[in-house]
């Protein structure tokens, strides 16, 4: 738990009681519950899953506080809100008489080559009024709605992933430059060198060599997904990321010698003329819009970096969506 008063407490959110929570008398609740009971590649065993325990924990407890927040921010994967859990959420709120507006939202829907779709539940309590009322109560799937300017057109955002794709920036104004000009196109490791399961890389140098081995290029080439400079779109990075390359986020093909190629056009030799690299940490933080003078203390290892990050939330999405929840209508 964190506040802006105190500093972060440790501590099972289990144990906690109302009368824990009604000490604080916050204002607001920003919460991200675990999302692997909801996740398409998990069991999807939704609150029966032990790590939905202690968000249901905190909707109980809710309703026994005297002094419970006023405005709920949630965050978690698309597919929560098909879940027990949700209808568990949308029930408490309904029933301390809070309002709600939920949101599928994307990177790719502020101009940021990203796609990482992921739900957002924004509540207020009946005595506050969202900016736009007329929304209450539903599940959008675009922004046009967080606008505190009324002259905007309600038609901004209604565009499909290939429209939004193309206003896009792209993605080489998310890299560092420096990594692009000295990617190292040797590497002489085997494949006996890394586990086939998976397709794991070895454990990081200091030098922080963020080229593909050419072993795992040979194994795993079909799966990877690979992106160019020119591209206005990649993969959402997850905390695997740069450990695994099947499904954890995508790579960047450096090789200047070589147009952009539909992935089923490529053969091995191809892919091994890419010049294929992972993303560094610094330029996963640029897509997820982190601020330029964001940086990691340097006792963080980079596998933890890129794990922290892979568990973090857009900016782009998430600064607008919280400048709505909290303006006064």
């Amino acid at each position: 738990m964190y506040t802006w008063v105190v500093m972060s407490l440790q501590g099972n959110i289990q144990t906690l009681t109302a009368s824990d929570l009604d000490k604080y008398k916050a204002h607001a609740w920003l919460l991200s519950p675990p999302c692997q009971p909801y996740t398409r590649q998990g069991l999807q065993k939704h609150s029966a899953d032990a790590r939905a325990f202690s968000f249901i924990k905190i909707l109980n407890l809710m309703q026994n506080m005297n002094f419970p927040p006023q405005m709920l921010f949630v965050e978690n994967v698309v597919g929560f809100e098909v879940s027990d859990t949700h209808d568990q959420l949308i029930e408490v709120l309904s029933s301390l008489n809070f309002n709600t507006q939920e949101f599928i939202l994307s990177p790719l829907q502020f101009g940021v080559p990203y796609s990482r779709p992921r739900y957002f539940c924004l509540a207020k309590h009946e005595s506050m009024c969202f900016h736009n009322p007329s929304v209450n109560n539903k599940l959008l799937r675009t922004p046009t709605c967080l606008t505190l300017n009324s002259s905007t057109t309600q038609n901004s955002y209604e565009q499909n992933e290939d429209v939004l794709e193309a206003v896009c920036k792209p993605i080489r104004d998310f890299l560092q430059i420096h990594i692009m000009d000295t990617v190292d196109q040797d590497c002489s490791a085997t494949t006996s060198d890394f586990k086939k399961a998976g397709g794991c890389t070895p454990s990081e140098t200091g030098s922080h060599d963020y080229t593909v081995p050419l072993s795992l290029i040979e194994w795993w080439g079909n799966a990877m997904d690979i992106v160019y400079p020119e591209s206005k779109r990649c993969c959402c990075f997850t905390k695997s990321y740069y450990r695994y390359v099947k499904g954890t986020g995508s790579l960047l093909a450096t090789s200047k010698d070589h147009k952009p190629v539909p992935k089923e056009n490529l053969e091995f030799s191809s892919l091994n003329e890419l010049g294929l690299r992972f993303f560094s940490p610094r330029e996963v933080a640029n897509l997820h819009s982190f601020p330029s003078s964001f940086c990691f203390p340097d006792h963080i290892s980079l596998r933890q970096q890129y794990a922290m990050l892979g568990n973090s939330l857009s900016v782009a999405v998430v600064a607008p969506l919280l400048r709505y929840l909290f303006a006064e209508a």
